[in-house]
C-alpha cells in the first residue's frame, strides 16, 4: 500500500460525536502495511484506528457512542470505512438528495399503520362473532398474517418514516414491542451490523446460522466439508446457541443499556396483556397457544424468505474489504416489480436499492433504480434482478 493522510490537529476541533483523527506531533504519513498491523485482530492493545477520506482516525472514544452499536465499527477496524468511496455514488447520491428521494410521504406510512390496525382488529372480531371453529380461527390468523407488521417495523427502524429520528424511534417501539412483541432494540443492533458488512462471515448476524445449521457460499461451505469432523456434531446445535455465545463476546451488546432493556420489555409487555386480554377470553389455552405459534411462525417467515431470497443465494464470504458500493452488489439481488412483488415484499423486492440507499423510503426505490443501473454498467458492477419464484428456489438450491 501507498501511504495515507493525516490531518493535524489545528482548525475547528471535531465534534463530540465524530472521530479524531490519531494524535501525533507532527504531520505523518501511514502504510497500510503499518495500519493493519497495530490495528491486527486478537492484539488486546491493538489501536482503534479508521480510515476516512484518507485520513487515519482514532475511534476509540466514538466507538462508544455509535449510535448502532460498537460491533459495526470493530468490524470496519483497521479498514477504509469511507462511506461514499466511489465518485460516482457521490454523485448519485447528491442527485438522490436533489430529487427529493430521501424525504417520506408520512401519509403514505399512515396507511400502512392504518392498514395494520384494521386487519388486527378484524382478526379479533373474526373470533368474536364467527366463533372458534376452525375457519374462523385460520381465517383470523391469516388477517394478522398479511397486516405485515414486520414491515413497517423495518421502515421505523430504518428511520426512514419521519424526518425526526426521535419519532421513527417511538413508532418503532410501538411497531415493534407493542404490536409484535419483540425488541426493537436488539433488532436496531443485529440489523444495523447486517447492512455494513452483509454477508460478511463473522459479521454479519443474518448468517451466523453458518457452520450450525447450514453451511453458506461456496467457499465457507468448502471449507466446512475440508473440515467435517470438527462439524460432525455441530448439526445438533441451535442457531440460537451461537447467539448468545455472540452476544456474551460481542462489544455492541454492552451498547444495549438496562434503561434501553427495561424500556423495550415494558413496550413488550403491553402486547402479551393485550394479546391475553382479547384472545384469553374467546380461546382455551392450547387453542391459545396453538393461535399464537401459527401466526408467529407464517409472519416471521414470510418476512425472512422475503428478506434473505436477496441475500442467500450471493457471495458470502470472509471480509474482503471492498468499497460500500461493491461490497452491498455482491450480496445483493433484486426481485422484478410488480403490483404483486411490491405488496408481497413490503418493496425489499428493490434491495439493492434499500442497501445502497439504507434511509431512503421504500415508496421511493423504484424511482432511483434507473439511477443505479447506470451506475453499475458504467463501472461492470453486476445488478441481478430475478423472478419471485426464482429467488425462492434459489434459496433452495
Amino acid at each position: 500500500g501507498g501511504g495515507v493522510g493525516l490531518e493535524e490537529g489545528g482548525g475547528k476541533e471535531p465534534g463530540l460525536g465524530e472521530p479524531k483523527p490519531v494524535s501525533n506531533p507532527s504531520p505523518r504519513l501511514f502504510t497500510w502495511d503499518e495500519i493493519w498491523f497495530r490495528t491486527a485482530q486478537g492484539d488486546p492493545h491493538r489501536e482503534k484506528w479508521l480510515v476516512i477520506d484518507r485520513k487515519v482516525c482514532d475511534v476509540s472514544q466514538f466507538i462508544r457512542r455509535h449510535p448502532g452499536g460498537s460491533r459495526i465499527i470493530n468490524s470496519h477496524i483497521g479498514q477504509d470505512a469511507t462511506k461514499l468511496l466511489i465518485e460516482d455514488f457521490r454523485e448519485v447520491r447528491a442527485a438522490v438528495e436533489k430529487m427529493g428521494l430521501l424525504k417520506p410521504n408520512t401519509f403514505f406510512f399512515f396507511l400502512l399503520l392504518f392498514h395494520i390496525l384494521i386487519l388486527d382488529t378484524a382478526a379479533w372480531l373474526t373470533l368474536l362473532y364467527l366463533g372458534t371453529s376452525l375457519a374462523p380461527f385460520i381465517l383470523s390468523i391469516m388477517l394478522l398474517t398479511i397486516s405485515q407488521a414486520s414491515w413497517l417495523q423495518h421502515d421505523l427502524g430504518h428511520l426512514s418514516v419521519f424526518k425526526k429520528s426521535e419519532w421513527n424511534h417511538f413508532l418503532h417501539k410501538f411497531v415493534m414491542c407493542h404490536l409484535i412483541g419483540a425488541s426493537a432494540k436488539w433488532w436496531t443492533l443485529l440489523h444495523s451490523q447486517h447492512h455494513a458488512k452483509p454477508n460478511c462471515f463473522s459479521k454479519d448476524p443474518d448468517i451466523d446460522v453458518h457452520p450450525f445449521l447450514f453451511a453458506l457460499g461456496k467457499k465457507l461451505a468448502v471449507e466446512v466439508s475440508k473440515s467435517v469432523k470438527d462439524y460432525a456434531c455441530l448439526h445438533r446445535i441451535p442457531a440460537v446457541v451461537s447467539w448468545c455465545q455472540e452476544a456474551a463476546r460481542c462489544p455492541s451488546y454492552k451498547g444495549f443499556s438496562l434503561s434501553s432493556l427495561w424500556q423495550d420489555l415494558a413496550w413488550m409487555l403491553t402486547f402479551y396483556i393485550r394479546f391475553l386480554l382479547i384472545y384469553g377470553s374467546l380461546l382455551e389455552v392450547k387453542s391459545l397457544l396453538a393461535f399464537y405459534l401459527l401466526f408467529r411462525m407464517m409472519e416471521s417467515t414470510w418476512f425472512v424468505w422475503v428478506s434473505q431470497m436477496n441475500h442467500i443465494p450471493m457471495d458470502i464470504d470472509y471480509d474482503n474489504n471492498l468499497d460500500w458500493v461493491s461490497t452491498q452488489l455482491h450480496a445483493t439481488c433484486n426481485v422484478n416489480q410488480s403490483l404483486f412483488n411490491d405488496w408481497f415484499t413490503g418493496h425489499l423486492n428493490f434491495q439493492i436499492e434499500h442497501h445502497l440507499f439504507p434511509t431512503m423510503p421504500r415508496h421511493n426505490y423504484w424511482k432511483v433504480a434507473p439511477l443505479v443501473k447506470s451506475l453499475c454498467a458504467k463501472h461492470g458492477l453486476k445488478y441481478q434482478c430475478k423472478p419471485l419464484l426464482t429467488a425462492f428456489a434459489d434459496i433452495l438450491q
